[in-house]
């Protein structure tokens, strides 16, 4: 695929890496197709416990690759620019598997809406992040300003898109723009730390918590609370919930050696 790698880590962990340094990893239109091809293959794998999205070398995403881009000027290619990576990023936030964005580096206009479409942001201390659309006219078209709204809220969300507004790692993670801030080059390997704590955990029970929260943002609480309910009964009655519950339960009883140490030590 071109500029776009995706391979399966250990403990199911996939991860999907933009790699055109050369243009900042900005994405033509092979790219773009390559990253939604991505993101299919990360939907055919049943056992995906985690995905990080990052960018190859001292950026994340530079947005489009307007070197191309700007021979496609017209209205239809404004919708097809907007249809093929908006579709692509709908489908990523729709994967079932929590999805980490490592910004490893700068995430301007389409860079920071692949960010904010991922569930979690793990950012380097010398990174940023900006919807810089503006500069150019335009406004984000691939869902990034509704993920953003949702995330800072309207005011902060407008300022952000109407200003062009980039925000270095730390207002970023004030700003809750950002969940975990890394050392500089490090932004991939505490991505990778984060996504192991998920997968140190049956998929079953990661996938329904991500399935009830994500409900909840788009639904009343009674309707909400309902649907957190029902995701409990089949968890509960699982094999693995079962055989954690006996080694708990075979842990907490001493053993008849420890049993006895007790007694004298009593004594």
């Amino acid at each position: 695929m071109e500029g776009i790698d995706f391979t399966v880590e250990g403990q199911g962990v996939g991860l999907l890496t933009i790699h055109r340094p050369q243009v900042r990893n900005a994405l033509n239109w092979a790219a773009m197709e390559a990253f939604a091809q991505a993101i299919e293959q990360a939907h055919a794998l049943g056992n995906l416990c985690a995905l990080i999205v990052t960018g190859l070398g001292k950026a994340f995403v530079s947005g489009g690759d307007l070197s191309e881009l700007q021979h496609y000027p017209s209205h239809v290619d404004g919708l097809r620019l907007a249809s093929v990576m908006g579709d692509a990023l709908a489908r990523l936030e729709a994967l079932p598997c929590p999805t980490i964005a490592a910004i490893n580096g700068p995430a301007r206009g389409g860079g920071a809406e692949i960010a904010v479409a991922c569930d979690l942001r793990v950012i380097a201390a010398d990174a940023d992040i900006g919807f810089v659309h503006s500069r150019l006219g335009i406004v984000p078209a691939w869902g990034g300003g509704q993920r953003l709204l949702r995330l800072v809220g309207y005011a902060r969300a407008l300022d952000l898109i109407a200003s062009g507004r980039v925000l270095p790692a730390g207002e970023a993670l004030a700003m809750r723009l950002a969940d975990f801030l890394s050392p500089v080059g490090e932004a991939l390997a505490t991505a990778r730390q984060v996504a192991a704590r998920f997968s140190a955990n049956p998929p079953a029970a990661v996938r329904a918590a991500k399935r009830l929260l994500r409900f909840g943002l788009s639904h009343p609480n009674e309707v909400a609370f309902q649907a957190e309910r029902a995701e409990f009964p089949w968890l509960w009655d699982s094999e693995f919930r079962c055989e954690a519950v006996r080694k708990f339960l075979n842990r907490s009883k001493p053993t008849e050696q420890e049993a006895g140490e007790r007694v004298k030590s009593a004594g």
